[in-house]
C-alpha cells in the first residue's frame, strides 16, 4: 500500500536532496544509502517531506537542527509525529549533535528499530 503525498511538495523534497544539511549527507553517504533494506531521501508522506524513509519497516529518521527545540518546534514536531503515527510509521528523531558526537550509536538504534519493526511485521 502507498502512502498518500501532495504532489505540489515534490520539487521541494528534490531541492532538499541537493541541499541536503552536513549531518544528512554523512547519515545518508556513511549509513543509510548502503543500509541492506532500502531507505529513501526526503520522501513525500502526507503534506510533509519526512528526511529519510524506510517503507519495509515504516519508519522516519528526522534530524533535527536548532528550529527543532524552540516551543513552536517541539510542538509542530509533536504534530507531525502524531500525524505519521496514523499511518503506522514509526518515527526516530535525533539531534544534528547526535550525528556529529554520537553517530555509531545514531546508526546502531537505527538498525536495532528497523530489525524491531521488520520482525514484528514477519518480514524478518
Amino acid at each position: 500500500m502507498s502512502l498518500p503525498y501532495q504532489r505540489n511538495l515534490i520539487p521541494r523534497a528534490k531541492e532538499l536532496r541537493k541541499n541536503a544539511t552536513k549531518e544528512e549527507n554523512h547519515l545518508w553517504y556513511d549509513f543509510l544509502r548502503h543500509y541492506p533494506i532500502r531507505f529513501q531521501r526526503q520522501k513525500t508522506i502526507g503534506g510533509f517531506i519526512v528526511d529519510f524513509y524506510c517503507h519495509a519497516a515504516k519508519l522516519v529518521i528526522e534530524l533535527d537542527g536548532s528550529q527543532h527545540y524552540t516551543q513552536q518546534g517541539l510542538a509542530y514536531d509533536q504534530e507531525r509525529t502524531a500525524i505519521l503515527q496514523q499511518y503506522g510509521i514509526q518515527v526516530l528523531r535525533f539531534s544534528n549533535r547526535d550525528i556529529n558526537t554520537q553517530f555509531r550509536e545514531v546508526c546502531d538504534a537505527i538498525h536495532q528499530e528497523v530489525e524491531k519493526r521488520l520482525k514484528g511485521s514477519g518480514t524478518l
